[in-house]
């Protein structure tokens, strides 16, 4: 793969993460935010930003949604990330658990939606400065 169409692909991934850290704040704006679409899209925009990462390293990562897993993988490249993104491993069960309602499922309070964007825009940034003036 070329450096160019690596680079495209790794702005893919971004824009993606981008449009969840979007769609997770602009809902949290709503009197009553669906706190669970709102952890989703948080989980979604860091995961993106993390498989960006990864694709910019050329490290392949299996189809999860494991934040761990994910961020396992980055240590590779950075083996800090444990350090310096701590408490993102939170964001894992909000990827597949509150998308669908079983007997566990529960509302999710707003200040855990708070917590959720806050650690995605931890991650956004922290992928960010990685890779400034490369991308």
């Amino acid at each position: 793969m070329s450096e160019a169409d690596k680079l495209e692909i790794v702005r893919s991934w971004f824009r993606k993460a981008e449009n969840d850290f979007i769609n997770a704040e602009h809902t949290m704006t709503m009197e009553k935010p669906p706190c669970d679409t709102v952890c989703f899209h948080a989980e979604q925009c860091a995961e993106k930003y993390l498989k960006g990462l990864l694709t910019y390293h050329q490290i392949e990562f299996p189809k999860t949604h494991s934040i761990e897993t994910i961020a396992g993988l980055c240590k590779q490249v950075i083996p800090t990330i444990e350090s310096e993104l701590e408490d993102i491993e939170i964001l894992s069960s909000y990827g597949v658990e509150v998308r669908y309602p079983d007997e566990v499922y529960y509302d999710i309070p707003k200040e855990d939606a708070a917590e959720a964007i806050e650690l995605a825009k931890k991650v956004r940034g922290f992928v960010l400065k990685q890779l400034e003036g490369k991308i």
